[in-house]
């Protein structure tokens, strides 16, 4: 399902000079029309997808995972700014779903390790002062570490540092979905292994038959391969729809698996 229809950049007469305001993407931004439940945003690092994608959460107010609160995230300062100018237009509005990305989800994972950490080690210590207590006054202490260990277990929250990041990442994105949601995901095949692409393709496949509707920058051709996917050209400005096969990504990966020795010679 398209939850969101579109989104567009209202006047900018009033905007400051600085980034994000300065890029060329933004300051030629056309409307931008969701014609499918999967949308890709495909560029050269520089070319804005990532700051379309943040100011869209932003605008949106979406949660962030791995991260601290939308509104608080210092590095999130400039999407803030420039999703004043945003403008959203819904088939029907939603509140469910998350954005994000990937360098958030390693930096959860190991706050998520340091916290389970805290908790058995404060669990540990209360076990030892209360030893010689009553059985009930022993479970009457412990039951809010039990509580806690308990709760990250239910989320695999707990598994995350101790199992691969590809892993843990497609864990950590199968336990937070829920259907009729809007995803926004920046550079997702960051820990993926191809293999592990294909099995984010299939999840997403899922979560569409569910009335999701995402919308991912990348730089994978696997995860653009997508089937009936719209693919938007961030390389060129104004941006436009441009097919699997007409990717310079797909050309490059193409050339290079058919032939690698004619791009390595030149190293």
């Amino acid at each position: 399902m398209i939850h969101l229809r579109s989104v567009h950049i209202k006047s900018l007469e009033d905007s400051p000079s600085s980034y994000p305001f300065n890029l060329p993407l933004i300051q030629h931004l056309p409307s931008i029309n969701f014609q499918s439940a999967v949308t890709f945003f495909v560029g050269e690092n520089g070319s804005g997808k990532s700051t379309l994608i943040e100011t869209i959460a932003m605008a949106i107010g979406s949660i962030v995972v791995g991260s601290e609160n939308i509104q608080n995230d210092k590095s999130m300062l400039p999407a803030k700014k420039l999703a004043n100018y945003l403008q959203l237009v819904w088939n029907k509005r939603t509140h469910k779903g998350f954005f994000l990305r990937a360098e958030d989800f390693f930096g959860y994972a190991r706050r998520m390790a340091q916290l389970r950490a805290q908790m058995q080690a404060e669990l540990e210590e209360m076990q030892k002062q209360t030893s010689h207590r009553s059985i009930l006054a022993q479970q009457l202490a412990e039951s809010p570490f039990q509580r806690e260990l308990y709760g990250m277990k239910q989320n695999k929250s707990d598994t995350l540092n101790h199992i691969s990041h590809g892993e843990s990442f497609l864990q950590l994105f199968q336990s937070r979905f829920v259907p009729n949601g809007l995803y926004l995901l920046d550079e997702p095949e960051a820990p993926l292994s191809p293999l592990r692409q294909l099995t984010l393709i299939t999840l997403i496949k899922q979560m569409v038959a569910e009335n999701a509707q995402f919308i991912i920058a990348t730089h994978s051709p696997i995860l653009m391969a997508f089937p009936d996917a719209e693919i938007l050209n961030f390389d060129e400005v104004p941006i436009r729809s441009i097919a699997f096969d007409d990717l310079q990504h797909v050309e490059i990966m193409r050339g290079f698996l058919n032939s690698p020795e004619a791009y390595l010679k030149h190293l």
